[in-house]
């Protein structure tokens, strides 16, 4: 999601997690507030001037700016899951064996689009495919918010007006000039949308018509969608045929204050210190620099990331992000995933578990509504009145693996 880094990061990935995590480390919704429709309106009436510089004439906008605003969206301006749940939560939702299965049958049934993509913007057929599995699914959840509506209201309300003004001019100006042709598309509350989810300007900047129709398309072209992935991670600095990183072994002793994704050093100087890769495989050139990062602390799984990691970074600024790429990425050019084990004693589930775990809460008359996956409200309920019936610490509702096994055995 190359599009308002830090502070609205990836919403699709965190419909896909499953929407709300955990009950004691997410806080509860804020308040929604009301809108001020007079204010409003003297915000939209500014905008429409900045829209008749941009190439936007009155009577276009106005037929492209008939909205109401949703307030709904400001509570969801600090409630990301990139920054609110435990890596290894993240990570097993979007990183698990049927995104894998998914995106391997995209390989195959793409292959020749993306060996021409890779061929044109020297990115790997693998890492766009996981942009897109990560990002939406392969296209199954791109969001259901109109675009016009989030954008309006978050450039005239909350914090970050200046920078939401500008995508909603951007979103106005793709729809007049053509490239969208649905005024009522759809996408994040923060604006991104399309197979990969771009925000407005980036789309602007960065979508190319792959598909040669004669417009660029993100939404219903899987071509241009792909084409315009590999385009911005070329041009975020992508290095063809080279790794993004490893995991490795941090010695004994390792100082983790050295770690850092900006904490650059040569591989020699890495080596020097004892760094080692997990699969005994060989590390690229000693001048080569890198970073090592521990997300986790010393006791979890640590890499060495190249200046391809920086590039999928770029894509969302997040840490956990871009891990879930770069693994994802991993596992369909068919690695076994990660060697070393979260510091938790409570792993979480991929989706898979999620739906075993509901069922059975279902069987023990919770109701919790359908068999999902999206670990809600409801089922949250249900898991700390589980936890407490059997006295499992901490009562949180969180769908972790302890509870899923003293489910299973009866407890």
């Amino acid at each position: 999601m190359p599009r308002f880094r830090r502070s609205a990061s990836a919403v699709v990935a965190g419909l896909l997690l499953c929407a709300g995590h955990v009950a004691a480390q997410t806080p509860p919704p804020a308040p929604v507030p009301a809108a001020d429709m007079n204010a409003f309106a003297r915000c939209m009436a500014g905008i429409r001037g900045d829209a008749a510089k941009a190439g936007i004439p009155p009577a276009a906008f106005d037929a492209l700016a008939d909205v109401t605003p949703d307030m709904s969206v400001l509570p969801l301006l600090d409630s990301q899951p990139e920054f609110t749940t435990p890596l290894w939560d993240y990570l097993a939702g979007l990183v698990d064996d049927q995104r894998v299965a998914d995106g391997r049958a995209r390989l195959a049934e793409h292959r020749a689009l993306l060996d021409r993509v890779a061929a044109q913007y020297g990115v790997d057929a693998e890492t766009v495919v996981a942009v897109w599995g990560v990002e939406s699914d392969y296209g199954r959840i791109s969001g259901k918010r109109p675009l016009r509506v989030s954008l309006a209201t978050l450039a005239c309300n909350g914090r970050r007006q200046p920078f939401f003004r500008g995508e909603f001019l951007a979103l106005l100006k793709l729809m007049h000039d053509g490239d969208l042709q649905n005024r009522d598309t759809t996408g994040s509350w923060a604006g991104a949308f399309g197979h990969t989810q771009f925000m407005p300007s980036t789309y602007a900047r960065i979508a190319v018509d792959f598909d040669g129709d004669g417009r660029r398309d993100l939404v219903d072209s899987i071509p241009d969608a792909l084409a315009s992935t590999a385009n911005y991670l070329k041009r975020s600095g992508w290095q063809t045929g080279r790794p993004w990183g490893f995991e490795v072994k941090l010695p004994a002793g390792f100082n983790i204050a050295e770690a850092g994704r900006t904490s650059r050093k040569t591989v020699a100087d890495w080596t020097a210190r004892g760094i080692t890769r997990v699969d005994g495989g060989a590390l690229p050139s000693g001048d080569t620099r890198a970073a090592v990062i521990a997300p986790t602390g010393a006791r979890g799984p640590a890499f060495i990331v190249f200046r391809n990691y920086d590039a999928i970074y770029s894509y969302n600024a997040a840490e956990s992000y871009a891990l879930a790429i770069a693994t994802l990425a991993d596992r369909l050019r068919g690695g076994s995933g990660l060697a070393t084990p979260w510091p938790t004693d409570d792993p979480g589930l991929s989706r898979a578990q999620r739906r075993e775990l509901q069922t059975l809460l279902l069987a023990r008359g919770h109701a919790i509504g359908e068999v999902d996956g999206m670990i809600g409200t409801a089922t949250r309920r249900a898991i700390q009145s589980e936890q407490q019936r059997i006295g499992l610490t901490p009562g949180d509702g969180r769908a972790g693996m302890r509870i899923l096994q003293a489910l299973k055995a009866g407890r």
